[in-house]
């Protein structure tokens, strides 16, 4: 089942204008504008894959942050529960280059300025499903954007590794979050997202 979903909310547009927001008319009689919001006039994406939750998590705080348009990026082969089971098979799928194939596909790549792409940081990399993913499209004219969520093992070679496949795409700083299913800190993410949007 395709999982698009468009989350143009205002919850989160708290954080990036809170200063602004609500504030009465200063002396001279003007009244304070809010804060732009991150990637105003682009139309952005944030597609993800998440195994256990921590990814969708962070992903969904960015659509609302910036009213983007939610993609699940999903496997026709589900991975296994078992903790075990899945890294054995995580890493061997890593190493082998291996790409699974995927349940759907986004419609209309072409209209998005700006595409946030998340994974978990497997084995030092992103998971084989998001290398699927960026095979399938051409990002020509797009500003990319990678967030990965880890359990203690940081950035690693997931950044790096996603230039080396997809060298010719214009990369903005990518961000990692600790794993954890409520999402990433409110402030962390805020200040990523601001400077990015410079």
């Amino acid at each position: 089942m395709k999982r698009f979903t468009q989350l143009i909310g205002s919850g989160m547009m708290m954080m990036f204008s809170a200063a602004a927001c609500g504030s009465p008319a200063d002396e001279t009689g003007g009244s304070s504008q809010p804060a732009p919001t991150p990637f105003a006039g682009k139309k952005v994406l944030v597609a993800y894959y998440s195994h256990s939750g921590n990814t969708r998590a962070v992903a969904q705080q960015i659509a609302q942050a910036v009213g983007g348009d939610l993609f699940a990026v999903e496997t026709v082969q589900t991975y296994p529960d078992a903790y075990n089971q899945l890294t054995a098979q995580a890493q061997q799928e890593i190493r082998a280059g291996f790409m699974p194939e995927l349940k759907d596909t986004v419609p209309n790549m072409a209209q998005y300025d700006v595409v946030f792409i998340g994974s978990p940081n497997w084995w030092g990399t992103y998971a084989p499903a998001v290398k699927s993913f960026l095979a399938q499209y051409d990002f020509s004219g797009k500003q990319l954007v990678p967030f990965f969520t880890h359990g203690g093992g940081g950035m690693q070679h997931c950044e790096s590794d996603m230039h080396t496949q997809l060298p010719q795409a214009k990369f903005l700083p990518a961000a990692t979050f600790p794993g954890r299913s409520s999402g990433a800190n409110a402030a962390q993410l805020a200040v990523w997202l601001n400077k990015l949007a410079q």
